[in-house]
């Protein structure tokens, strides 16, 4: 297990029950693949999250009248620990191969790591320098340099000729209730050129009540202001 620093360095657990360095590893589970198992181990010694790369070899050692064989896959650290370390284990350290080589207990895997370690290195190095190149190849991103918003341009309604002679605002305002009238609507023949309406009703002669009396002038309602005026037209 591998971390990239300006340096790759080697994973290293110690082990508590009897104090020794060694390379992160464990049993399978029941149905489990060596695969499966070497991902799950690596991250509850290690603490680490880690990307599985490719098989390095295999390790076949005798222990307790027995042989055990080990399987390695080359992982890399994603991060910093994640994870508290199984109880089994009681710290780990990362180290240059060199120096990792010399902290390990076992003489079985410091041999195998002096095998397997150049080329695992070489594997990491490799992977870092492609990374780094389609990131160098990858075009920079151009930011787009927004201009001010276009300005809403405001349309204003044109004005509306008043009608030569028309009523004027002050006179609808001023005038009277209109009056509604039911029954059938006058129609006007289209061959007839003019329509006569009638005359309209001259205001009365005031009313002299002497001296003292005032001028009083009948108001104008609007049926009889829109009678003028369409006498007009």
């Amino acid at each position: 297990m591998l971390r990239q620093k300006p340096h790759p360095l080697v994973a290293v657990v110690r082990l508590r029950k009897r104090n020794e360095w060694v390379l992160p590893k464990g049993k399978l589970d029941a149905g489990e693949t060596p695969r499966a198992a070497a991902l799950r181990e690596v991250v509850e010694e290690t603490g680490h999250d880690v990307t599985m790369h490719e098989f390095l070899g295999t390790l076949v050692y005798e222990t307790g009248g027995r042989s055990k064989v080990v399987h390695y896959w080359r992982m890399e650290a994603c991060g910093a620990q994640v994870h508290e370390l199984m109880g089994d284990v009681r710290e780990v350290d990362w180290l240059p191969l060199d120096a990792a080589l010399e902290r390990l207990s076992r003489g079985y895997e410091r041999s195998f790591l002096a095998n397997v370690g150049p080329q695992a290195l070489e594997a990491a190095r490799r992977s870092k320098a492609e990374a780094t190149a389609r990131t160098e190849a990858r075009p920079p991103a151009v930011r787009r340099r927004r201009g001010p918003p276009a300005a809403q341009s405001e349309i204003a309604p044109a004005p509306v000729a008043a009608a030569e002679g028309a009523a004027s605002v002050n006179d609808v305002v001023a005038a009277e209730p209109l009056v509604e009238v039911s029954g059938p609507a006058s129609t006007i023949s289209p061959e007839r050129e003019s329509v006569r309406l009638p005359d309209p009703i001259e205001a009365p002669e005031p009313v002299n009540l002497g001296p003292a009396a005032p001028v009083a002038y009948p108001r104008k309602t609007l049926i009889r202001k829109l009678r003028d005026w369409l006498w007009r037209m």
